[in-house]
């Protein structure tokens, strides 16, 4: 019996049939944390999603940002974006029920002294405490004002956490923070411009995962793929991570 961790598949569908030959995967016996972003930009979205409910309780998954993207274009009123492969999902005759499963992913998944998020975790965050603030957002996306909240769901303020935030300002930092963020100063300010390597970071910020943590947990994250699997001090990219579990057999 196997875990294995897999990074953005976005709509890779082919390539990610191959990895799981490669692995000899067994949906009876293993089982795959996927970090989010299962679609978008790839040719195959629509066939990730279908791979990915199919193997029902094998595979763990996180939302990621494009996966929110989905839901709030499906959804929310959102727009598509020129470079943007979800057509298919829109317009496939399962739609619905698909749509209805990936709106039903956490944001966060811990066990066994590791969390999976799509973007990583706030240093001011324990972990505990993120799980708690994934599970709000599943709330909202649960709740029969979904539609509402996935249409206010975008934008970039509040920048930072405070324990007194309320409302759709708590629930869109929280998204934030899980599925979109990358740099972040002492205070845990994110920044949402700098999208390249660790070069490209703003005067006065980090990448979240170089500020320190008073715990052992295992950070298991995708999102940022210019970091090519390089992440100096403590954190664990999903590449890396994956490398080591092939060196090790599974």
């Amino acid at each position: 019996m196997s875990t294995y961790a897999i990074g953005d598949l976005h709509g890779c569908h082919a390539e990610f049939v191959a990895l799981l030959e490669k692995l000899s995967f067994n949906p009876t016996r293993d089982t795959l944390w996927l970090v989010g972003d299962l679609i978008n930009r790839g040719p195959g979205s629509l066939e990730c999603l279908r791979e990915v409910r199919a193997l029902g309780s094998s595979a763990r998954c996180v939302l990621g940002n494009h996966d929110f993207h989905l839901l709030v274009v499906a959804r929310g009123d959102g727009k598509l974006k020129k470079n943007d492969t979800l057509s298919d999902i829109l317009s496939a005759p399962d739609r619905e029920a698909l749509l209805d499963w990936l709106q039903s992913q956490p944001l966060c998944v811990f066990e066994n002294g590791s969390l999976m998020t799509h973007a990583g975790l706030l240093p001011q965050w324990s972990v505990a405490q993120a799980v708690s603030l994934g599970r709000e957002v599943q709330a909202a996306l649960s709740s029969e004002a979904s539609g509402e909240f996935l249409t206010q769901l975008f934008g970039n303020q509040p920048d930072a956490w405070r324990d007194d935030l309320d409302g759709m300002d708590r629930l869109r930092l929280i998204v934030n923070v899980l599925t979109r963020m990358r740099f972040i100063d002492a205070q845990g300010r994110l920044d949402f411009a700098a999208k390249e390597g660790l070069d490209s970071a703003p005067l006065g910020f980090l990448p979240w995962f170089q500020y320190p943590r008073d715990d052992d947990t295992r950070l298991l994250f995708g999102h940022w793929a210019a970091l090519e699997g390089n992440t100096p001090r403590r954190g664990y990219p999903l590449r890396r991570w994956i490398r080591a579990a092939f060196g090790e057999g599974g």
